[in-house]
């Protein structure tokens, strides 16, 4: 597992951050009940860029009087690395932005649960970047330079916001919609969002259970 804080407790939140209705909807209306989850879930649309993010999750956490929920940025992202597919999945060992980052929770441990409720996908780890604005052409070439295997605009400031607020466990997964091969421009685009939607809708599964995980007794 990554650094990061210890169990939370019994009846702990969940919270999932997304920027996009399209997001909220494919989080909400997938595979996976609400009876399923080891505690309260929220899934709440932030709005578009980090700015919105951080203030939609700060908002949203000041108003929780539950302590220590747990948070995973989740949606949609730009793949960096070439042999990436529309499709597969990110854990993020780490979020970056702007010379920061945020070691996240149980990655392994959700990497492999992922792998498991969307058998067939690709799942990568590695550190997510965080831009303001979409990714194009020779900027992706520099943010893989750096490191980064997958870059999107709202991760790294939920991630920021969520432990501003107090000391929890955080998490982000993206699914890949677009890559160096299929930018978001081009006509196979298309065929690329249906895949990452129906990936999407596959997820909770998983980010159940890496919740769940939390709530362990470590040995």
């Amino acid at each position: 597992m990554g650094d990061g804080p210890g169990p939370v407790g019994p009846a702990a939140p969940l919270l999932i951050a997304c920027a996009l209705g399209i997001e909220q909807f494919a989080l909400r209306s997938g595979r996976g009940r609400a009876g399923d989850a080891p505690g309260p879930v929220t899934v709440l649309r932030t709005g578009m860029g980090p700015k919105a993010a951080e203030a939609a999750v700060s908002r949203a956490l000041d108003q929780d009087r539950a302590p220590g929920t747990a948070v995973l940025a989740s949606g949609f992202c730009a793949g960096l690395s070439p042999g990436m597919h529309p499709g597969d999945l990110v854990v993020a060992a780490e979020t970056r932005e702007s010379g920061h980052s945020t070691v996240c929770t149980g990655t392994g441990l959700l990497a492999e649960a992922l792998a498991g409720a969307v058998p067939g996908r690709t799942v990568h780890t590695g550190p997510l970047t965080g831009s303001a604005h979409v990714v194009r052409g020779h900027e992706r070439a520099e943010l893989l330079a750096t490191g980064a295997i997958a870059v999107d605009m709202e991760s790294a400031a939920t991630l920021r916001a969520a432990l501003r607020s107090g000391p929890r466990p955080v998490a982000a997964v993206r699914v890949v919609v677009d890559t160096p091969e299929h930018e978001l421009v081009r006509i196979g685009t298309i065929r690329g969002g249906i895949s990452a939607f129906r990936v999407l809708r596959s997820v909770l599964p998983a980010f159940y259970e890496w919740h769940r995980s939390l709530l362990l007794p470590r040995r």
